[in-house]
């Protein structure tokens, strides 16, 4: 039974993976975007029906105009890079809702929201595209995709870790049940999104710099990130993103690459 366990998981990972662009490695897609992105589309329309969508305001346009941009750069790094028809089912859209939470995001597909609490601490349209190709390069590099897969091999192990403690006592069953769930936690899943967050910010980077966007104000927005949370955070190791410091000290470090990656697009004045 074990072994036979083991065998189909391990037949499921090797057949179970799609291509980051950004960075050519082989990354989990246990489900594919034929699945997924209906999904997304799905869940998307149905969180439009159920909140207040902005439309016709200043920001509303804004959030339009500068997603419409940042898709068109990422589609030109995509083309430039040889991955052309890499969007072909992405179904780009922008909204603005009505409400107090400081936070936007992309689904997968290109399914974008950005809530009109973040727009103070995004200060200015640069802002807002810092952001914006933050949340985009989620998408682009299959991070949804990625997490869904992770829990799923996640669930997978801890079933592995039952199946070979069944034999135990039900109390130490337990432990190694727990032990597993705080491990597979903290040596696992968190560095994982936090290592998609750096991702993210670089992919971002670079796609506001191409969209003809000052990079140098990626770093201001997160000092604004961080005075807005009031210097309340857990300890890095204890939660899904970077610190905002070494987020601020990353972002700036490659604010000249994604400069000169913009300069290979003709962009060398930016917004």
């Amino acid at each position: 039974m074990k072994i036979q366990f083991y065998i189909f998981f391990i037949s499921i990972l090797c057949v179970s993976c799609a291509t980051n662009p950004f960075t050519g490695k082989k990354t989990m897609a246990f489900m594919p975007n034929s699945q997924l992105l209906p999904m997304a589309f799905a869940e998307y329309d149905q969180f439009l029906t159920e909140n207040k969508v902005l439309k016709g305001t200043s920001d509303a346009e804004m959030i339009t105009r500068v997603g419409q941009r940042i898709s068109v750069a990422a589609e030109r790094w995509l083309d430039a890079n040889n991955y052309q028809g890499y969007l072909k089912d992405y179904k780009w859209e922008y909204n603005l809702v009505d409400d107090k939470t400081v936070n936007a995001w992309c689904m997968p597909g290109g399914k974008i929201v950005f809530y009109t609490g973040i727009l103070p601490v995004a200060a200015s349209e640069t802002g807002v595209a810092a952001i914006m190709g933050h949340e985009v390069a989620h998408a682009l590099a299959n991070h949804g995709q990625q997490r869904m897969s992770a829990g799923i091999l996640q669930q997978g192990v801890g079933l592995g870790v039952a199946v070979a403690t069944k034999d135990k006592k039900p109390s130490e069953q337990a432990l190694w049940m727990q032990a597993y769930a705080v491990g597979s936690s903290v040596g696992g899943m968190l560095p994982f999104s936090r290592a998609h967050e750096t991702e993210a910010d670089k992919i971002g980077l670079y796609l506001m710099a191409i969209a003809g966007y000052n990079p140098d104000e990626a770093s201001k927005l997160w000092e604004r990130m961080k005075a807005n949370s009031g210097g309340k955070a857990p300890p890095e190791f204890l939660s899904t993103h970077p610190s905002n410091d070494s987020r601020i000290s990353n972002l700036k470090s490659l604010s000249n690459q994604a400069k000169n990656e913009a300069a290979k697009f003709g962009v060398t004045s930016f917004r």
